[in-house]
């Protein structure tokens, strides 16, 4: 799960260890949950030569214990006090620590350094994105699975569109049946209908849904791992000049996935999605697809000057839209695992559905 490589990168770094901690206990650090599998309120350290362990409260313990580690259970002191004398009662030396300043708040690090005043620090927050793109065969079959839930639900949503009155109607449903699986929705489902379909991150609202183009952008997360996919639908009666917008974007969406190879440069696989998508490119007003793992948004980044390039078992979104201000909004996406070539994570049906 990454261990060795990071081992490696704080042996290259001159790093005695690396300290990343959570303490919420609603959402994990997704480097320490990639890393271990543990998810809640903690720290782990990770050492150059000696075994790694987590640092948690007492109430945590067993949960911690569950992910196979070894656990440490904090004092009745405060947090970063306790993780120091831990570190203190072990003799483990901790002149340098890389930390992830992606996952390390402002009054978190204040706390940290009244407890480690004489230790150097290092941002590792890149190195840790670069540990996570690279999937291995376990976490491929968790996005799997992720995947399969997400598309099972929209499938469902899709079916049973013509009973929803509203934008949040349709938003709750998917919530709900996410929910009822004992899932977590990745994020906020978005369910944009009628000109309001042109804003990419749009928020349902309890207002009635509206004749036009309706994009609907869901996900779950599964074991920590997040799938993300949208469809677009229509409502009442289109026009011949909706329907070539949304044939192009098909075309254009099959046809950058089908065109991915190994060592490919994103930004490169970003321009010549813009140049197929002719007169509609300046309404793409956003990047074409993202990394998905323990975070939504992970590497690689598939957008304009992306030096990211594409490699076996990275798992990615291809997400190309035509966004016409107060007019219409279409997007279509899907995730993606590049193996020696693409693969289609999300099984939704993309021809134009019209309601």
């Amino acid at each position: 799960m990454g261990i060795n490589e990071l081992k490696a990168i704080l042996k290259k770094k001159k790093l005695d260890l690396a300290l990343m901690y959570n303490l919420d206990s609603m959402k994990a650090n997704p480097n320490i949950l990639y890393l271990s599998g543990y998810s809640g309120i903690g720290a782990l350290i990770i050492l150059r030569k000696e075994k790694h362990f987590v640092i948690a409260p007492e109430m945590e313990v067993e949960w911690a214990k569950k992910s196979k580690i070894k656990v440490f259970t904090m004092d009745k002191k405060k947090f970063f006090e306790s993780i120091n004398s831990v570190i203190k009662k072990n003799k483990i030396k901790a002149k340098k620590i890389g930390l992830d300043n992606n996952n390390f708040s402002l009054n978190a690090y204040k706390h940290f350094k009244k407890q480690f005043r004489k230790t150097k620090t290092k941002d590792m927050s890149l190195d840790f994105l670069r540990l996570r793109q690279i999937k291995s065969n376990n976490e491929i079959k968790i996005l799997k699975k992720s995947c399969s839930y997400a598309s099972n639900i929209l499938k469902k949503a899709i079916n049973n569109f013509k009973d929803f009155r509203t934008e949040s109607e349709a938003a709750a449903f998917l919530e709900y049946e996410t929910k009822k699986l004992g899932l977590d929705i990745a994020f906020n489902p978005i369910v944009a209908s009628g000109k309001n379909a042109s804003m990419p991150h749009y928020e349902p609202k309890n207002t009635k849904l509206k004749d036009g183009f309706c994009v609907i952008d869901f996900g779950v997360k599964y074991k920590g791992y997040h799938s993300d996919i949208t469809r677009t639908i229509y409502l009442g009666k289109i026009s011949k000049k909706e329907k070539e917008a949304y044939a192009l974007l098909l075309n254009v969406q099959k046809n950058t996935i089908k065109n991915i190879r190994i060592n490919d440069n994103c930004g490169k696989i970003y321009e010549n999605c813009i140049k197929e998508l002719k007169q509609y490119s300046e309404y793409f007003i956003h990047g074409l697809g993202h990394g998905i793992g323990t975070e939504i948004h992970e590497l690689p980044n598939l957008s304009l000057n992306s030096k990211d390039k594409i490699m076996r078992n990275m798992a990615f979104t291809i997400e190309p839209g035509i966004y016409i201000p107060n007019k219409l909004g279409v997007r279509i996406e899907d995730s993606i695992l590049m193996k020696n070539k693409p693969h289609i994570l999300t099984k939704v049906a993309k021809d134009l559905l019209i309601v």
